[in-house]
């Protein structure tokens, strides 16, 4: 098939890696070069350095609204455009140019966790699964009916950065799937029940609250790991908390127990990797040596 492929992060990379092995990619979107790193140079996406890799044109419109935009698009033919974390709104007139119209892969079981942070979202909110729809694409924010899903248990310790990557993961081998058999997939509606939409995180979300129960302390610090970081104040130095584990322990919340557990509202949780301001994450055995936690945590 020709494939229009629209995507920006890390995790649209597996995606269009395997659709150029397997398909005809004809173009790829991805949004503009941005400022990053320490000199503030504009940088591609990810998508765009592998599609460039893969030798692959690549556009980054601003926006396609526009005429002429959408007349660029329409013009190259495709059969099918596949979505995945793109980050502009496709209009109408974009979402119909294709043969067989936009799919979508969204990282969540529709209509849970519609929106810009599934991921996230599921993982602070304490869900035992989430998983992935290939969602036919309609006007609405991620309300198209679902071609294809397939669930997948979240781990006790799982955080963001290993769900992130295993969904993307299983996103680009159920993407093959629904091409292979797209005359057969039945267009199936979501329902109206069950509706929850996954807000793009807020970093004023990430100090922690030590009064809150530990199992919402591990939700947290697992849910914003690695990115943007659940942290609290040690000894006056903002430490970035990136993976825990919910034990038995009572003290006053914030309170060290003993090694790195701390205490909570309810119960405790121990700390199993860590990230100090300026270096890179690190077990507690390596970021505490010579950095005496105190023995209370703001």
């Amino acid at each position: 098939m020709k494939i229009v492929f629209m995507g920006t992060p890390d995790f649209s990379v597996p995606v269009l890696e395997a659709l150029a092995r397997d398909h005809e990619v004809v173009c790829v979107y991805s949004q503009p070069p941005r400022p990053a790193g320490r000199g503030k140079k504009d940088r591609p996406s990810p998508v765009q350095m592998k599609a460039e890799e893969l030798g692959l044109p690549v556009r980054h419109p601003t926006s396609l609204k526009s005429p002429e935009a959408q007349a660029e698009f329409a013009a190259l033919g495709a059969d099918l455009a596949v979505v995945v974390a793109y980050g502009l709104i496709l209009p109408q007139a974009v979402l119909d140019a294709p043969r067989h119209g936009c799919l979508n892969i969204h990282a969540s079981l529709l209509p849970r966790w519609r929106g810009a942070a599934p991921i996230h979202r599921a993982i602070m909110a304490g869900d035992a699964e989430t998983g992935i729809c290939i969602m036919q694409m309609e006007a609405g924010l991620d309300t198209g009916p679902v071609l294809l899903r397939e669930a997948t248990a979240i781990g006790v310790e799982e955080t963001t950065g290993a769900l992130h990557d295993r969904l993307s993961d299983m996103g680009a081998r159920l993407i093959l799937d629904a091409l292979a058999d797209l005359p057969q997939l039945q267009p199936v509606p979501q329902p109206d029940a069950g509706v929850t939409y996954a807000a793009k995180i807020d970093k004023a979300e990430a100090r922690l609250d030590w009064t809150r129960p530990a199992h919402e302390v591990d939700r947290l610090i697992r849910g914003l790991a690695p990115f943007p970081g659940a942290w609290c104040d040690v000894a006056g130095e903002r430490v970035k908390l990136l993976g825990s584990r919910v034990v038995q322990g009572e003290g006053a919340p914030g309170a060290v127990l003993h090694g790195v557990i701390i205490a909570c509202g309810v119960d405790a949780v121990e700390i199993t990797l860590l990230q100090r301001e300026g270096k890179r994450a690190m077990t507690p055995d390596e970021a505490l040596r010579g950095f005496a936690l105190p023995a209370v945590l703001g």
